[in-house]
């Protein structure tokens, strides 16, 4: 994230809100919002990447995903607790 910060004012509604606010927990609703928006703007580029993709190789199909979900499953599966890769 940026080295900077900057004061800003936003308006949401009250429910949304009070939910931030609760599961916020110590590091506040600033820190809370902050990682929201930078997931939001993660998924947007990939959005982006993935359109540019599809663009220059096709669509991608319901079999191609699951194939790709398969293989990360089967890495987490060979991951022990701490994270460390399985020999």
């Amino acid at each position: 994230m940026s080295e900077s910060t900057q004061k800003y004012s936003i308006t949401m509604p009250r429910d949304i809100a009070e939910a931030a606010r609760a599961r916020s927990g110590p590091s506040g609703l600033s820190a809370y919002v902050t990682a929201a928006v930078a997931r939001q703007i993660e998924h947007d580029n990939l959005n982006e990447l993935i359109t540019v993709a599809e663009a220059e190789h096709g669509p991608i199909t319901d079999e191609e995903v699951q194939a790709l979900r398969d293989q990360l499953q089967q890495a987490r599966r060979r991951q022990t607790p701490d994270g460390a890769n399985r020999a």
